[in-house]
């Protein structure tokens, strides 16, 4: 039996061997919600194609409607009529991220600087997640955010406008918070500046630039100028690394396998994954590298290698948080122990991502322990199939996917509806690769 199932169950038959193949994976997620938000803003209507139709993205579309932006979605393109940085209208109710904490972060970093009251809220998983992070400069930047226990939860409610800039230290490495405050240092006096210890995904950086913003990099530290006009963008989205790994990931732990996907993007903040099978072991080639709208991207094949385990610390996470659950499922076949440090961050993910990996995959025969900030993992394990749970985490479920076509006997996997959270298809493209 290859990869079956129903929106909420994926049922897998392990005990694969020479899984080879070439699988395509959708936009990626990081981009298509920038350039739909920062397209809302430009002057002129933004092209995007390859645009990811997952449901936090379609989640950015709706905001960006909801502030009064035209926004023409088809299977190929999408099409936002921006409104300029001055345009978006009053919303007539509740911006609605549903699980998105992307979008939140993100728009609530726009919002904070334009003339209007808005209220983001998300669903009951997202209204869970942390938004103090980004709530915190934003007032210090001189807007009103108010939420739950003192704006630390969503809804947030934001009365924003005339933001004077700041330079801000992040306490944390995050993108999102980066981003956050950049976009609304768009609107403030003067130079707004953001030191991180950490490199992060530089996209919103990329995608400024290519709209005609004054940005500056330098060691730890990036500024963004305010801008009297945004020029539209005519891209496409690169296909997505935080996607691509899982799929690559199934190389390195099935005996005999090699796998390629490509075109997908090779952003230096998103690629840790690859520096990290390298290290194990796996063979990680990079094909016809080119640029593609300020972006890096290459053709990636990897090919399963005799693994060993290796230690990740704090300054390696930040360029592979979405990956380190599949990352802990690879080690699981690793010849070792493999420990992950400095990964609290995975705790307020869509779930407690250390506690649920830990969880489920102990179920499927695994010997890992969770840590405080990561997991230690001893291998190489014969893992075994067994009924386990997403926990509605589309990061999870994928896990647990290809720890299943590295397991003997059958996999259930329940709650696989949140796969198009971030990657429709994703079933589909294992089908492909087992020959189902």
């Amino acid at each position: 039996m290859g990869a079956t199932g129903t929106s909420k169950t994926m049922v897998i038959q392990g005990g694969r061997e020479n899984l080879v193949g070439r699988v395509e994976v959708p936009g990626d997620k990081s981009i298509s919600h920038r350039a739909t938000m920062l397209g809302a803003l430009g002057e002129g209507t933004t092209r995007i194609r390859n645009f990811l139709p997952a449901s936090d993205c379609l989640s950015t579309l709706e905001v960006v409607r909801g502030l009064g932006v035209e926004v023409v979605y088809s299977q190929d393109e999408v099409l936002v009529r921006g409104l300029g940085l001055k345009g978006w209208r009053q919303p007539t109710r509740s911006l609605e991220c549903g699980g998105s904490g992307t979008t939140m972060r993100l728009m609530a970093g726009l919002l904070a600087g334009l003339p209007l009251y808005s209220i983001l809220a998300g669903n009951t998983q997202l209204s869970r997640r942390p938004m103090d992070r980004v709530a915190v400069p934003l007032r210090q930047m001189g807007a009103t955010i108010l939420g739950d226990d003192d704006g630390k939860y969503p809804p947030l409610s934001i009365l924003g406008g005339d933001l004077r800039a700041i330079r801000y230290e992040m306490p944390i490495a995050s993108a999102q918070v980066k981003s956050a405050v950049l976009l609304a240092g768009l609107f403030a006096q003067g130079v707004t500046s953001v030191v991180e210890a950490a490199v992060t995904r530089d996209h919103t950086e990329r995608m400024l630039t290519a709209m005609g913003v004054r940005v500056e990099s330098e060691a730890g530290m990036v500024q963004v100028h305010p801008s009297p006009h945004l020029e539209p963008l005519d891209l496409r989205v690169p296909a997505d690394m935080s996607s691509a790994a899982f799929l690559l990931a199934i190389a390195a732990v099935v005996p005999g396998s090699r796998v390629m996907v490509p075109g997908v993007g090779i952003n230096p903040g998103r690629v840790g994954i690859l520096h990290v099978l390298r290290k194990m072991g796996a063979e990680v080639c990079l094909h016809n590298q080119r640029v593609d709208a300020g972006e890096p991207v290459a053709d990636i094949e990897v090919r399963y290698g005799t693994l060993r385990g290796i230690s990740i610390g704090a300054e390696d996470v930040p360029t592979m948080i979405d990956e380190l659950p599949v990352l802990a499922v690879i080690a699981t076949q690793a010849e070792g122990v493999t420990e992950v440090r400095g990964a609290a961050e995975l705790r307020v993910k869509e779930t407690d991502r250390i506690a649920t990996t830990v969880s489920e995959l102990r179920r499927m025969g695994a010997r890992i322990e969770a840590l405080e900030d990561g997991f230690v993992v001893e291998g190489p394990t014969r893992l075994h199939g067994a009924h386990v749970e997403s926990h509605d985490d589309h990061r999870l479920a994928m896990s647990l996917a290809v720890a299943a076509l590295a397991a003997s006997g059958e996999t259930t996997i329940e709650g696989a509806a949140c796969l198009s959270d971030s990657f429709p298809g994703f079933e589909e493209q294992v089908a492909q690769l087992i020959g189902y």
